[in-house]
């Protein structure tokens, strides 16, 4: 499947869900990386945010990935989640 024919939106769907759930939505970057055979989209909230996007045990995390692995079976390209957390120093010299 190429490029153009996979939907352009995934990146898009999960800046949304992550904007709904954050304190600071201005704040919530989702990046897209292209590999052969996946998409790895990397998510940076706030500091004070990451763990709203966490949640509790890890639940609301693990199902935003349940949501990319539906999209990815019927789209037959794999979308993985990488919350990525900044350190305070890192994020204010931004």
């Amino acid at each position: 499947m190429t490029h153009e024919e996979r939907p352009d939106d995934m990146q898009e769907l999960v800046t949304e869900i992550a904007r709904a759930l954050v304190d600071e939505p201005e704040a919530v970057i989702v990046e897209a990386v292209e590999r052969e055979e996946s998409t790895v989209l990397r998510l940076r909230v706030a500091p004070s945010d990451v763990g709203k996007v966490i949640g509790k045990q890890g639940r609301t995390a693990r199902s935003m990935r349940t949501i990319l692995g539906a999209v990815s079976m019927k789209h037959h390209h794999r979308y993985t989640l990488d919350i990525l957390e900044e350190d305070k120093q890192a994020a204010a010299s931004e």
